[in-house]
């Protein structure tokens, strides 16, 4: 990835959203760009290990609300699913876990924080629907990016190269 999230802050300043601070990437990748797929969670994480585990994830990034919740959304097995189903990245608005176990593995990995539990109870989500959080919507079909620098999410697909 030649772009980076600056470059397009600066190129397409009413194109671009930039999620809010307090996110940091907890994943081996320090950059991932694709396609969003979103998901709303109730705590329980059910839904998108069927999802990052069942379904090809080439050029996807899965953007998923948990509403802050207090409970683990991804660990070490999560991310060896996204790994293996191909996704480039995964931007929970809550908490991960097995922090050590998974800052190897390349897919980047945004959360607010760590929680050592996670919620057991199977709970039902929302899927492909509008979500909201850091001052953000993102959308499916979305495109989001992301660096050293931060998160940004666009309507469509950008390129410095086209400029």
């Amino acid at each position: 990835m030649a772009d980076f999230t600056a470059d397009f802050c600066d190129t397409f300043p009413d194109k671009v959203s930039v999620l809010g601070p307090g996110y940091s990437n907890y994943g081996g990748a320090p950059v991932c760009q694709g396609e969003v797929v979103t998901l709303r969670l109730d705590r329980n994480n059910s839904d998108l290990i069927t999802l990052l585990r069942d379904e090809d994830g080439h050029g996807k990034v899965v953007v998923v609300d948990s509403d802050q919740a207090y409970y683990a959304i991804v660990g070490e097995n999560l991310m060896k699913f996204a790994q293996a189903s191909g996704y480039a990245g995964i931007i929970v608005n809550g908490y991960i876990r097995d922090t050590f176990q998974i800052k190897d593995i390349p897919v980047a990995l945004y959360a607010l924080g760590t929680c050592s539990r996670k919620y057991i109870p199977v709970t039902q989500g929302e899927r492909d629907i509008a979500v909201s959080f850091g001052g953000v919507e993102f959308r499916p079909g979305d495109h989001v990016y992301t660096d050293t620098d931060g998160v940004i999410v666009t309507a469509e697909p950008l390129s410095q190269g086209s400029l």
